[in-house]
């Protein structure tokens, strides 16, 4: 199971949001290169970065800041936010991004997901976050009818690496994960998970762990590490054990 530590970037700077609220943000550093580089020095093998204000526009806001992220780390990268066009995912793989990640488009245009993820062959993950179990789009700020798994079924065996499945209740909040719901969406698919959403202490990462064999592959942690709450080193170690016999396809076997 793999830790990926997150950069979320809002005007340029690396943020966390609590609950998706972008006026609830907190700034660590004005550039979030700088914990990008720290977070693959301390050993972690893939990175998540998400443009918080291309979320909420549909289009890139921060390429600058992503483009230094790119050139300075060697670990492969992910990246969400925004990515609702073709154009917009090739421009990102184009740049060096090992992975895209779409949400929106999912409900807006799932045909459009569907001919991304065929035109780059696992480079498209899906990204779902859920509110109450509804699937909320554009930057969070609309919320679906459709449950994750509603969505997620349409997607799943076409291919995508992993489904990135984000509890908004918890995220931001350190108090735990939504282990019920991730492992519930995990069981109901082919397509590996990765978990994300108030991952508060190494406990949490080991309850997390223990999702190894229903499909989660992954977990994105990102306020705990910047408060020192969760050590990277640890963290990786924990879920580097929940390796299990058995355990469908790892979601990081696509390199930059």
């Amino acid at each position: 199971m793999i830790l990926y530590p997150a950069v979320d970037i809002k005007a340029g700077a690396a943020v966390r949001l609590v609950q998706g609220d972008m006026a609830r943000e907190t700034r660590f550093d004005e550039n979030p290169v700088s914990p990008a580089m720290r977070w693959e020095a301390e050993g972690a093998s893939w990175l998540h970065v998400v443009d918080l204000d291309g979320a909420v526009d549909g289009e890139a806001r921060n390429l600058p800041a992503i483009k230094r992220i790119l050139a300075a780390v060697k670990i492969p990268v992910q990246i969400g936010g925004g990515v609702r066009t073709l154009a917009s995912a090739e421009r990102l793989l184009d740049l060096g991004a090992a992975r895209v990640v779409m949400g929106t488009a999912a409900l807006a245009d799932p045909d459009l997901l569907s001919r991304a993820a065929e035109r780059f062959p696992g480079k498209i993950a899906l990204g779902l976050d859920a509110r109450e179990g509804r699937v909320a789009i554009r930057g969070w700020k609309e919320t679906s009818a459709e449950t994750a798994l509603e969505v997620a079924g349409r997607f799943d065996g076409k291919g995508l690496p992993a489904i990135i499945y984000t509890d908004i209740e918890v995220d931001g909040t350190l108090r735990g994960p939504n282990l019920q719901a991730t492992e519930a969406l995990a069981l109901g698919l082919q397509t590996p998970v990765i978990a994300s959403g108030g991952i508060g202490s190494l406990d949490d990462l080991r309850r997390v762990a223990g999702l190894a064999k229903a499909g989660v592959t992954g977990v994105i942690v990102g306020r705990a590490l910047y408060t020192g709450a969760v050590s990277l080193p640890e963290g990786i170690e924990i879920l580097a054990a929940a390796e299990a016999p058995g355990k469908r396809a790892d979601a990081g076997v696509s390199q930059k």
